[in-house]
């Protein structure tokens, strides 16, 4: 997952979630870890130069549902496409291009903001659902920017309103807090995050670093584990784990932690700082487990 999140240029946590909504397809090894074959790598690289063209990741995500159920025998992000200037998605296949459902015309722009939005039915439970992550996915394009940072929050808060146990967006809403400054806010929104899903990767490292931030060493230690219970191989926990067993002193745990991060992610500017760790560790000698 952490390759495929660096050749494609997006955080992994937006790759986790592609992934746990089904919009992607990936494996497990042997070892439990999130594998992603060449046709996912190709599947990924699509979606994202969709998004750059200003495709909503909601209409990516109809088209490939609708893809799915009439090609069942393949993926079928690879050969979506916007068709020039045009609203709609088209699919190359076989040399043709096609609507998702097969029809030649089908328009599948959905209500935009200041549009005509269908009221939305709050008896029925599926329906919530969906709005709810059409709210979640709203709040994913407009979060990288600190200009569109509120209209975020309150995309990710609607999501809430609708799901209370949408995970996802209980910690993204904590995410855009903490970098507006807002703590208090941010804390609440990560705990909502760890209370519907006890082994959020994301959310415990977030509160880990709060915890820190607050003088909390053992408290974030704890969130480090529990987000290391829940994913041992995302490298960025052991990172976290690493800094903080040097702040405790114990630094022959911190060196495990930075040898694992080199494994997991041999590559780049926490990879030196490892690096630099460890070969510092060999000239000083052993220290405290």
């Amino acid at each position: 997952m952490g390759d495929v999140a660096r050749i494609c240029g997006i955080p992994p946590r937006r790759l986790r979630y592609w992934e746990r909504s089904a919009l992607l397809s990936a494996a497990s090894d042997s070892a439990d870890r999130t594998r992603f074959d060449f046709s996912a790598l190709v599947s990924v690289r699509s979606i994202v130069g969709l998004l750059q063209q200003g495709v909503p990741l909601r209409r990516i995500r109809r088209c490939a549902d609708a893809l799915r159920a009439r090609f069942p025998e393949r993926d079928p992000l690879a050969g979506l496409q916007t068709w020039r200037d045009a609203p709609r998605l088209l699919l190359h296949h076989e040399g043709a291009w096609m609507e998702p459902d097969g029809q030649l015309v089908l328009d599948f722009v959905p209500a935009e903001p200041g549009g005509v939005v269908a009221p939305l039915d709050r008896d029925n439970p599926e329906a919530r659902l969906r709005e709810a992550r059409t709210r979640f996915e709203r709040g994913c394009e407009l979060d990288g920017e600190r200009a569109t940072w509120e209209a975020a929050a309150e995309a990710y808060q609607r999501a809430l309103d609708l799901d209370p146990g949408y995970a996802d967006a209980a910690c993204n809403l904590g995410s855009v807090r903490f970098h507006q400054g807002r703590r208090d806010e941010a804390r609440a929104a990560f705990l909502l995050a760890v209370e519907a899903a006890p082994f959020h990767v994301e959310a415990h490292l977030n509160l880990g670093v709060l915890c820190e931030e607050d003088g909390g060493d053992e408290q974030a230690l704890a969130h480090y584990r529990k987000a290391l219970e829940s994913d041992p191989h995302y490298p960025d926990i052991h990172v976290s784990m690493a800094l903080i067993y040097e702040k405790l002193e114990l630094v022959r745990t911190a060196l495990s932690h930075w040898r694992r991060y080199l494994q997991l992610e041999p590559r780049g500017s926490w990879a030196r700082i490892a690096r630099k760790h460890l070969d510092d560790a060999e000239a000083e000698g052993p220290g405290p487990a």
